[in-house]
């Protein structure tokens, strides 16, 4: 039988509230907070526990505290990424971030899409979907990326929007939900 933490990494249905994962993500509180406790002068650096707890940090990836996460394991940041303040990645999920991706303030990431059925749901029962964000994106502040979605190379997300489906490459998208803008011609 497959352990919670086997069946989250599956993309099955599991339980948030099993003690492995609430272990696992007690040891992510620590990285964190050490990361955001740093001194001033070095706020670009990544604390070591947070970046030992990733799973892989590019040359010049730079976060800004505070920075929050649920695991930290799922998390893969490229070369020269940059996160600015207040950026939350509950990465249930593994959590892709390309090279040269920036992401404004309050930027938000969940990969945990909990069940429609009450009781499960209130027994903790959630499914993990990854989120990849690719190259040289911008992720303008206050903005919700969901369980599931790909924002493609060069994308922009424009501050406050909701990401609930792919984001081709190229593409800016804006509002809640995050759709297409359009081009006004003159």
């Amino acid at each position: 039988m497959s352990t919670e933490r086997e069946k989250m990494a599956a993309g099955e249905w599991y339980s948030c509230m099993d003690g492995e994962l609430d272990i696992l993500r007690r040891r992510a509180r620590g990285a964190v907070h050490q990361h955001n406790t740093m001194p001033p002068d070095e706020r670009g650096a990544i604390a070591p526990l947070l970046r030992a707890l990733f799973n892989s940090v590019g040359e010049g990836a730079f976060l800004e505290a505070p920075f929050h996460c649920a695991y930290g394991f799922n998390i893969a940041l490229g070369k020269n990424v940059y996160l600015n303040a207040g950026c939350t990645i509950l990465d249930s999920a593994k959590v892709t971030i390309g090279d040269g991706a920036m992401l404004g303030p309050a930027v938000q990431i969940y990969c945990a899409e909990h069940h429609l059925d009450p009781v499960p749901r209130a027994q903790g029962i959630e499914i993990a979907k990854p989120v990849a964000i690719g190259r040289d994106v911008w992720i303008g502040g206050g903005a919700i990326l969901l369980a599931g979605v790909t924002v493609g190379d060069g994308a922009i997300v424009g501050a406050g929007s909701v990401v609930t489906r792919d984001v081709a490459a190229g593409v800016t998208v804006v509002g809640n939900p995050a759709r297409p803008l359009k081009r006004i011609s003159d």
